[in-house]
């Protein structure tokens, strides 16, 4: 599957508030492994995932053109990786970022096959 442009929510331990970014994501050959910022969730590929490490829930899913990627009760600057925001401006048909709602940053890569062997390594 091609990376994608996603949001990004920590659940766990928050209301509707938790950290949250834009970026682009990876996927493995099934589509059921998402890849971000050095985390690898399940799931279904959007929705409910939750970290393999560590447990945490997150919320992945597609961006939406009408700025409500939070839930109605969320609040907080969303931190979107440097290297979307041409594209996100584009989708979103802005010209700029709001500096008040959004954070840049640089996203990590995610060693995909770290993440491989260490469920190889369970299953063995």
């Amino acid at each position: 599957m091609k990376p994608e442009i996603k949001y990004i929510e920590l659940k766990s331990g928050y209301n509707d508030d938790g950290p949250a970014w834009i970026g682009k994501v990876e996927f493995s050959k099934t589509g059921r492994t998402i890849y971000f910022n050095g985390h690898a969730f399940k799931g279904n590929g959007h929705g409910d995932c939750y970290d393999v490490l560590s447990g945490e829930r997150y919320w992945i899913s597609g961006l939406k053109k009408d700025s409500t990627n939070r839930h109605w009760a969320g609040k907080g600057k969303i931190m979107i990786d440097r290297s979307v925001i041409n594209e996100y401006l584009k989708y979103k048909e802005w010209n700029s970022l709001d500096p008040k709602c959004f954070d840049i940053v640089d996203i990590k890569p995610t060693d995909k096959q770290y993440f491989t062997k260490i469920e190889n390594d369970i299953l063995e």
